[in-house]
Order: C-alpha cells, then sequence, then structure tokens
C-alpha cells in the first residue's frame, strides 16, 4: 500500500512510502533538506515499523520538538495501523 503523510512543524510537506505488512520502502520526502532526507530514505528503506521508530522517533531539530526523521517515525506507525485497523 503506498502511503502519503502531511508532516506537522518540519520542513518537509508530505513523506511517501509504500508498506507491506510492516516493511517500509520507497521512502520520499517533498521538502526539506534534500541530501538529508535521501539519506534517511535509503538508509530506512526494507525496515520495519518498529525497525524505523527505534532509531528515528524523539530526534528533533532545533527547537520544533520534531525533525523529518520523527516524522517519518510517526507516519509509518500511522500508516501501519490503519493498514492493520488499529485505532
Amino acid at each position: 500500500m503506498r502511503y502519503t503523510y502531511h508532516t506537522k512543524g518540519t520542513c518537509s510537506v508530505t513523506i511517501s512510502f509504500d508498506i507491506d505488512d510492516d516493511v517500509i520502502t520507497n521512502v520520499s520526502f517533498v521538502g526539506g533538506c534534500p541530501g538529508n532526507l535521501q539519506a534517511v530514505s535509503r538508509l530506512v528503506d526494507g525496515m520495519t515499523v518498529s525497525q524505523i521508530e527505534d532509531k528515528l522517533k524523539g530526534i528533533q531539530c532545533g527547537v520544533r520538538g520534531t525533525s523529518c526523521p520523527d516524522q517519518l517515525a510517526s507516519a509509518v506507525r500511522e500508516a501501519y495501523n490503519i493498514e492493520k485497523g488499529i485505532n
């Protein structure tokens, strides 16, 4: 399933990715720091939702209280919950 997440509090505006059961592939960001986000996308390719959360959840960018990687962690969890019918 292809999923698009609208970020909150970051320079990137959306994150799109494929989720198959709990494996994430083909991550792409719109907006943000292109080089860093291409690296993040490649590094998480093939990881599970839990692995991504463990690595990225809670990372902050300055005083924003979140970051593009933190938003990715939220996005993959949200997509997983929707795919599994978990509220």
